[in-house]
């Protein structure tokens, strides 16, 4: 090879020395590692990899399906409570979804709950209700996601391009937009009138509340982003190792920036949902919703430390959440031991993880 030869997708070496383990070598790592993610998020590597966590996952689900019929009958058992249970799991859900993209690119999200606040207390001011019955319900719903994009984008922009540490920035956000909603609410409650937004959101689609189906249409949008888009393949690549991602040509910063307003928009979405359910909007609304999500889409498999995870995974870890709160509610136990219960269930997820991460990497 002579002194100034190049590989495909790289430039000449300006420094005279053969530049053949650079950026190539880099790509390369790249592309192996996102597609061990993906083989991974497929079911690859069997009861170590995507298939064998869901199955210990359904599992765990119908356990706790087992007790709630054991101990609470009938009550769990109907019909009406299992659509509680899904219009229940349907905000964090939602919320979820976008945390999966977050995590999954090595970051971490911890105002998500507050924006929705925000977004819920925006959408519903007088201002903006007086445009939507002057004009369309919709107006609402633009406000509401715009809001939630907007916030997205400041954690974003200031997480990729200010070099803010992802837990610093979104904890600023987290205070920043309760207190934004407290203030643009003077800290009351706010009805929604507009009857046409209450009409919509509220209606059924066959029989199913239409929160429920919401949900599900986001779950299966985030698994084809995730699983047939690039870029569900660069969200992979990006947080399996951001050095390498950025010399195989990927913009991190910008992708970064676009994965918080994914999750931004979907916290705009479980404002509207909010609303629909409890037809006000409020400060308080999405308090610890943070938390629950992060719970979820760490029950489902996603590694804290990024790179790997699966949007099947996460909707599991929702309804595994919403059910134990279910069979906590119908068996009169406080709020505290159900709190307990999630802490515990959380610190064997995250010890499970740690074990499977290991046995990957021994073989």
């Amino acid at each position: 090879m002579s002194e100034h030869s190049t590989t495909p997708g790289t430039g000449p070496d300006l420094t005279g020395v053969e530049n053949t383990v650079g950026p190539t070598s880099d790509t390369v790592k790249v592309e192996q590692a996102a597609a061990e993610s993906e083989r991974t998020s497929h079911g690859g590597g069997l009861m170590s990899g995507a298939f064998g966590r869901n199955i210990g996952l359904v599992v765990a689900l119908l356990v706790i399906c087992v007790v709630g019929v054991a101990t609470a009958g009938d009550r769990f058992a109907s019909v009406d409570n299992l659509v509680t249970i899904l219009r229940l799991a349907s905000i964090v859900g939602v919320v979820s979804i976008g945390m999966t993209f977050v995590i999954i690119s090595g970051g971490i999200d911890l105002s998500v709950g507050a924006i929705v606040a925000l977004a819920s207390v925006w959408a519903s001011t007088y201002a903006t209700q007086n445009m939507a019955e002057d004009t369309s319900w919709l107006v609402m719903v633009f406000v509401a996601l715009a809001v939630g994009g907007a916030c997205g984008l400041v954690n974003g922009v200031l997480i990729a391009y200010g070099n803010v540490v992802p837990f610093i920035m979104t904890l600023a956000m987290l205070a920043s937009a309760r207190g934004l909603a407290e203030i643009i609410s003077e800290r009351r409650t706010q009805i929604v009138r507009v009857e046409g937004f209450k009409d919509f959101w509220s209606a059924d689609v066959l029989g199913i509340p239409l929160l429920v189906v919401i949900f599900a249409l986001v779950a299966v949008a985030g698994w084809l982003l995730l699983n047939r888009t690039t870029f569900g393949r660069r969200t992979l690549a990006v947080g399996g190792n951001p050095e390498a991602a950025r010399l195989a040509g990927i913009n991190v910063k910008r992708h970064t920036t676009l994965v918080y307003v994914l999750v931004g928009v979907c916290c705009g979405l479980a404002a509207l949902m909010y609303l629909a359910r409890t037809s006000t909007g409020s400060s308080t609304h999405g308090t610890l919703l943070e938390l629950d999500a992060i719970a979820a889409v760490v029950i489902g498999g996603t590694l804290l430390t990024g790179g790997r995870g699966t949007i099947v995974g996460t909707v599991f870890g929702v309804l595994i959440f919403s059910t134990l709160s279910n069979v906590f509610v119908l068996n009169n136990q406080d709020s505290s031991t159900q709190a307990v219960a999630k802490g515990l269930i959380i610190v064997v997820a995250v010890l499970l993880q740690q074990r499977l991460a290991r046995r990957s990497v021994s073989t």
